[in-house]
């Protein structure tokens, strides 16, 4: 691969084999080969950092729901990267994925807020998945995925 490579941060908070099911469909979806001139980074949230959204050109997230919220592992990312990056990553493109036994309304609410509030910019629609994934689920993950890494490229 010549010329310039842009950088897709995936931040998530995988805490189950559903959870994981999703973010192996989403990083799937954000390395296909019809996509050139993307590098994907995946960061456990709690490992990642205000330095790793500077470097990104799109960031994916995902979270569990948490007592109707999003994780607490993702809302403490969000709590370490919010007046860091509030000026200098405006019109950052996202995306989300969030899992819940019964209901996302609360957790993609409360995401959505913080995103707007940092200025960054919905490339996608949030992809929802409630009880346990099926194909057309993991492949609504996949197209996340796909379609972020597609948004980035420099090509």
């Amino acid at each position: 691969m010549s010329g310039p490579v842009r950088r897709l941060l995936i931040v998530h908070h995988t805490a189950s084999p559903t959870l994981q099911e999703l973010f192996e469909s989403v990083r799937q979806g954000a390395t296909t080969d019809e996509v050139e001139g993307v590098e994907v980074i995946a960061r456990a949230a709690l490992r990642a950092t205000a330095v790793d959204v500077f470097e990104a050109d799109g960031v994916i997230l995902g979270t569990p729901v948490n007592i109707g919220y999003m994780s607490g592992a993702l809302k403490h990312f969000f709590d370490t990267i919010y007046y860091p990056c509030l000026e200098e990553t405006r019109r950052l493109p996202y995306a989300l994925y969030v899992h819940g036994n019964s209901d996302t309304t609360g957790a993609v609410r409360a995401v959505e807020s913080i995103t707007t509030g940092l200025g960054w910019q919905r490339a996608h629609p949030p992809v929802t998945v409630t009880g346990t994934p099926g194909k057309d689920d993991l492949a609504a993950c996949w197209e996340l995925g796909a379609t972020i890494a597609a948004t980035i490229s420099p090509d």
